[in-house]
């Protein structure tokens, strides 16, 4: 067999977008390197070329779903499948437990990557249980995230998508004192829920561009994040301003009641789930911003349909939702919140980036690899192609499956 290196050099001499198409199980496919010894399956087309690259210096085969389908069904992924397959580049829409994870292992494959830092649509027991790592892409949607939170903030605070539709309507006849008034943010109380590298990253924004104060909860103190502001607060004391300052609070009802905003950045989980429900939104400020980029069951969406109802000066910014791809009746309909279809990481480097994890997570599993012990996930997506690490970049179940450690 050629070596990687050699293999690597045919790769970017010849290009990865030279492709045929084909059928996987009576599912078209995109078939990219068809010599290649090892079947990958890519359940939808990922941006970029950097991780074709991956996978074509590994020796993979790789069919790329051209199904029309947004969100493919189990019996189609299985039809992907098939009776041969090493591995699985899914998506966070799929349901990847006992029967897919079965069907996988059935097939021989040795690997499976989701297509998101997050992974709440994988059961990775299901997984560990059959003996595949199951890789995820963290470390490339942190400012990519927090930079669509804050939009959501500013959109909703300053109801811009209101004063768009008024534009497009043909109904503006001049400037009034009263339209369209919103909230100033600047020197306001922010609050965050979830306290880790998202969640601290829109903090930061808001407390540097906007001297807001800050107010958190989390299971655990972020002392880097505490020490982080008050040195702002003391900067901006010998400047002469007001000095902003930051509090962990004991309850999730503290920063409700003293936030002016309050954005969510925790996992989902059973204590999680409906985090903010009916009795917390009357809690909250009644013209207060609420935001979630994190998960959408974190919300009792139908409680906060009800709530902006009731509080027209209470105003939302959405970019997930409870029952995805569908929202809860009357949500489309309120005007005081700003809802986007789940594009918190939809940059082309995060996107191109979490597809490049992806294909090393499968790559490196399927050669045989370690799993990357390091919470730097960039010499993957940004270092030269031929120094990639000889890892998979991340691997949840790595500790379980007793994988070795690079």
């Amino acid at each position: 067999m050629a070596s990687f290196a050699s293999r690597l050099s045919r790769a970017v001499a010849t290009g990865v977008r030279a492709m045929s198409t084909a059928s996987a199980g009576g599912v078209p496919v995109e078939v990219h390197n068809p010599s290649g010894a090892l079947r990958v399956v890519v359940t939808k087309a990922l941006p970029g070329d950097r991780w074709l690259k991956v996978l074509t210096a590994a020796g993979c085969r790789v069919e790329v779903s051209a199904d029309p389908d947004t969100i493919l069904s189990n019996a189609k992924i299985r039809a992907l499948i098939g009776d041969k397959c090493d591995g699985v580049i899914g998506q966070l829409t799929e349901d990847w437990g006992a029967e897919l994870f079965g069907a996988l292992k059935a097939a021989g494959g040795r690997a499976y990557s989701n297509y998101a830092v997050g992974y709440n649509n994988v059961k990775v027991p299901e997984a560990t249980n059959v003996g595949i790592p199951v890789g995820n892409t963290p470390g490339v949607l942190t400012e990519t995230t927090a930079e669509l939170a804050l939009a959501l903030t500013f959109a909703a605070a300053r109801r811009v998508v209101e004063g768009d539709e008024f534009m497009r309507g043909g109904h503006y006849k001049g400037w009034l004192p009263t339209l369209f008034v919103g909230n100033l943010l600047q020197n306001k109380t922010v609050g965050i829920i979830g306290a880790g590298r998202i969640g601290t990253a829109y903090a930061r924004m808001m407390v540097e561009g906007h001297k807001c104060d800050l107010v958190y909860y989390d299971p655990y103190p972020n002392t880097w994040l505490e020490d982080y502001v008050r040195d702002y607060g003391k900067l901006l004391a010998s400047k002469g301003e007001r000095a902003v300052t930051v509090r962990r609070c004991e309850t999730v009802e503290e920063v409700l009641q003293q936030s002016d905003v309050v954005s969510l950045h925790c996992n989902l989980d059973e204590q999680t789930r409906h985090l903010i429900n009916a009795e917390r939104l009357k809690q909250m400020k009644p013209d207060a911003v609420l935001v979630n980029a994190a998960r959408g069951p974190v919300i009792d969406e139908a409680a906060l349909v009800a709530h902006l109802k009731a509080n027209p000066n209470f105003r939302a910014g959405l970019d997930v939702f409870e029952d995805e791809p569908d929202m809860k009746p009357g949500l489309a309909d309120c005007k005081n919140a700003v809802i986007v279809p789940h594009i918190a990481s939809a940059t082309l480097w995060t996107r191109a980036g979490m597809a490049t994890l992806a294909a090393c997570n499968v790559a490196a599993t399927l050669s045989g690899h370690p799993a990357w012990n390091k919470p730097d996930v960039l010499p993957f997506v940004d270092g030269p192609f031929d120094q990639i690490p000889k890892a998979a970049p991340s691997i949840v179940n790595a500790k379980e499956l007793g994988l070795k450690m690079a």
